[in-house]
């Protein structure tokens, strides 16, 4: 497989980790996340990662009726790949977070590799005032929490989705998930290229070490080879360090609201786009080109935006 030397920027929108009362700027109603979709898109973001949330509370929700409010006026006001995540929070069931990949049948979906702890309750020490209930304990609760996602799990997911020409972009959190990726691809139920976003800094994933970086890297070039598109993803201050460092390896890159809040120290991102500019003007300085929707489409071997359900 020829790689290309353009880089995809993927901005997830709004996520399920973060709460409204962490920063006014995540986007929670549907205007707001098409809005902070769309000028992310004309940053330069090529693939919008999208959640959904209840519009009263800024909970996550996976209700179709919810992203059916916002995909149609993403779609008509950009070029942008489209991924919904199929993790949605990790507080629901399997069946609850397949909900709007099944009906809307993107080009491309999230897909987590396997069950993890999954910590967020550290947040407790830096925001201490929620104006929703839901807010602390959804950070409590996940000192005994379980990020479900079984071999059944992911096989399930593999071939609903699948089945409608969605193609995936696999969240790796540790090197354990890429070896059950490479597992999948043992059994022919996943076809390259694959887009494998390594994950780093998540509690009960693997750290956010440049060394931890170079494992994955090493791990991931030796069961995939050419066949596979690098992506990194560094949670909380590491994003834009982290995807630096990959980005001048040949890795892509993703930013976003969903994996962190800020854009410098102590300085909150005041939407999705200024994450997007700001590892655009990281790109650019590597001198690196910056891949286009349809570019993005023909390096993943996307099905096109014209056969999605929405």
């Amino acid at each position: 497989m020829a790689k290309s030397n353009k880089v995809i920027i993927t901005c997830a929108v709004t996520g399920a980790i973060h709460t409204p009362s962490m920063s006014p700027y995540l986007p929670v109603t549907a205007d707001e996340i098409a809005t902070s979709a769309i000028e992310a898109s004309e940053a330069g973001a090529a693939v919008l990662h999208l959640h959904a949330r209840n519009p009263h509370d800024g909970s996550p929700t996976q209700e179709p009726a919810e992203f059916e409010k916002f995909l149609p006026q993403i779609k008509e006001s950009t070029n942008a790949v489209i991924n919904i995540t199929t993790g949605g929070s990790p507080h629901m069931t399997v069946q609850e977070r397949l909900q709007p990949a099944l009906k809307f049948q993107p080009e491309l979906a999230s897909l987590n590799m396997g069950s993890m702890n999954f910590g967020l309750y550290p947040m407790l020490k830096r925001f201490s005032k929620f104006d929703h209930e839901w807010e602390k304990d959804h950070l409590e609760n996940s000192r005994d929490l379980v990020f479900k996602n079984t071999f059944s799990d992911i096989e399930y997911i593999l071939e609903s989705c699948g089945n409608n020409g969605t193609r995936f972009e696999f969240e790796c959190y540790d090197t354990s998930h890429l070896y059950n990726l490479a597992h999948f691809v043992d059994r022919g139920l996943v076809q390259p290229p694959f887009f494998i976003q390594t994950v780093f800094g998540l509690l009960g994933g693997i750290g956010a070490h440049p060394d931890d970086l170079m494992h994955m890297k090493r791990t991931a070039d030796r069961l995939f080879g050419n066949d596979y598109h690098w992506s990194i993803l560094g949670a909380g201050r590491s994003q834009i360090p982290l995807a630096s460092i990959g980005a001048a390896m040949g890795s892509n890159v993703r930013v976003g609201l969903e994996d962190s809040l800020w854009a410098g120290p102590g300085r909150m991102a005041e939407s999705n786009a200024t994450q997007v500019s700001i590892i655009r003007q990281v790109l650019t300085g590597l001198s690196l080109e910056i891949a286009t929707p349809d570019e993005a489409r023909e390096m993943l071997g996307l099905k096109g935006a014209d056969k999605v359900a929405f």
